[in-house]
């Protein structure tokens, strides 16, 4: 392989990420706060960067995956940051979740310096990181997508070039937008089978061959029924997606009534002490209400 990539960012997506990175025979230098993921790396054949400067210098590609917009700001221009240590030419790919508007802004910050950046969120959870077949939205320019392209085929099985820069944090936002408010619907459904005295089991296995079938309600209706919340996507995550896809909604006056709803679920469900707990756990604030009122 010819590009060099480097990976920040090695939680719960990142992990998974990297390691089908280094089996598609990527050299590889990896980072993150947490010493135990990059150990496991290092162990399989990565090389270890000491501070997201040093992975910039060593690698072609940068390849991003943090919790939230200020966390790529701090890693892409912040001191001991990728800026100070990419070359020209470089190109950085931030697979993280965040804000559009600023990922325009680093864009323009990088793109200063002559290093090209992409916007590349995913969906498709941890299941889909480990068996390599994300969905990736992708913002930037056409040309060096298709630089980048072998690599992001390492990661997942669909990628669009959705349009530029931002683009595919406005596509990642509406993805949230679909996906939680799914997984409130699938989660109301399950509990008023089960408060009719119904069999939620059969109740999702028949919806799932009709109009109401679903990846949502395959998996996650799934891990309602078993009470199976580990996490595959953290709650507290979807919360920080809600706030960019209500000030998003808010900029452009477009009006999401029922996402309102499902935003007060998922700060209930923080509240509630769940922020670390699977998405799909918006079940068990359904049912935390559902006994409040009897």
């Amino acid at each position: 392989m010819g590009e060099r990539v480097g990976f920040i960012g090695l939680g719960i997506m990142g992990r998974p990420m990297a390691r089908n990175l280094l089996a598609a025979g990527f050299p590889l230098t990896v980072h993150s706060r947490g010493a135990g993921p990059v150990d496991e790396l290092v162990a399989e054949g990565a090389t270890r960067g000491e501070d997201p400067a040093g992975v910039a210098a060593s690698s072609d590609v940068v390849i991003t995956m943090l919790p939230d917009t200020s966390d790529v700001e701090a890693v892409l221009l912040g001191p001991g940051g990728v800026l100070e240590g990419a070359q020209p030419g470089s190109i950085v790919i931030d697979m993280s979740s965040i804000d559009p508007a600023p990922t325009r802004a680093m864009h323009a910050a990088l793109a200063a310096r002559d290093v090209a950046m992409l916007d590349a969120p995913v969906s498709g959870g941890e299941k889909g990181a480990i068996d390599g077949a994300l969905s990736i939205m992708v913002g930037g320019d056409e040309a060096v997508l298709a630089r980048v392209r072998p690599i992001l085929e390492a990661l997942g099985t669909t990628i669009v070039h959705v349009g530029p820069s931002g683009s595919g944090q406005v596509c990642k936002a509406c993805n949230q937008l679909v996906v939680a408010a799914t997984i409130e619907a699938v989660a109301e459904a399950l509990l008023l089978a089960e408060r009719s005295g119904v069999d939620g089991a059969r109740v999702r296995e028949a919806l799932l061959g009709g109009f109401a079938g679903s990846k949502i309600l395959e998996v996650h209706g799934q891990r309602m029924l078993d009470d199976g919340f580990d996490p595959g996507f953290r709650i507290r995550l979807h919360r920080k997606d809600a706030r960019i896809v209500e000030e998003a909604a808010a900029a452009t006056r477009t009006p999401i009534p029922s996402f309102s709803i499902v935003a007060e679920q998922l700060q209930k469900a923080v509240d509630a002490g769940d922020g670390d707990r699977d998405h799909a756990a918006l079940f068990a604030e359904l049912v935390r209400e559902a006994r409040s009122a009897t």
